[in-house]
């Protein structure tokens, strides 16, 4: 399955791409001080990218977890299963599990992301243009565990064959 492995190599592509938003979050976090008490201007500014970095790099980091995963995990017990059981679980719970959550999340945020992407929604406090971005983000994150969910699911192994 071809497709599948190009799906796989797209989300990590994001998945690498995004961990760079961190620097200038943590950059944009830090100005806020000096702009606002020494420059006296352009903190806001700064916030509100800021936020949007941020709610970026929250909706890939849920994918991020699942692809290394280090998601918390009851597995007391599974530790004593199979390999081959503990994969048909985890594909088991993604399918009934993940999958219907990250429907519900994009049904459910319709509305609201729609609106906010048609009228491009500034931010409420300083009118900059952006906030329909961390809207968008809900979807990012829904879009990406989903293309995830069906990579963990279809991906087969060598196990699995026996």
């Amino acid at each position: 399955m071809e497709w599948l492995q190009r799906l796989d190599r797209l989300i990590g592509h994001i998945v690498a791409g995004a961990q760079w938003l961190a620097l200038p979050l943590i950059v944009l976090l830090f100005l806020q001080w000096p702009l606002r008490d020494l420059v006296g201007a352009y903190s806001r500014e700064a916030n509100d990218l800021g936020q949007i970095f941020f709610a970026a790099l929250v909706a890939v980091s849920f994918t991020a977890a699942t692809r290394a995963g280090t998601h918390l995990a009851a597995d007391t017990l599974a530790r004593r299963y199979s390999a081959r059981t503990r994969r048909r679980l985890k594909r088991l719970g993604t399918a009934f599990g993940i999958v219907p959550w990250a429907v519900f999340v994009v049904f459910a945020g319709a509305n609201l992301v729609l609106s906010s992407i048609k009228g491009f929604e500034a931010f409420a406090e300083t009118g900059n243009p952006g906030y329909f971005l961390i809207k968008a983000a809900l979807w990012i994150m829904a879009f990406l565990i989903l293309a995830q969910s069906v990579v963990d699911i279809f991906h087969s192994s060598p196990a699995d064959d026996v």
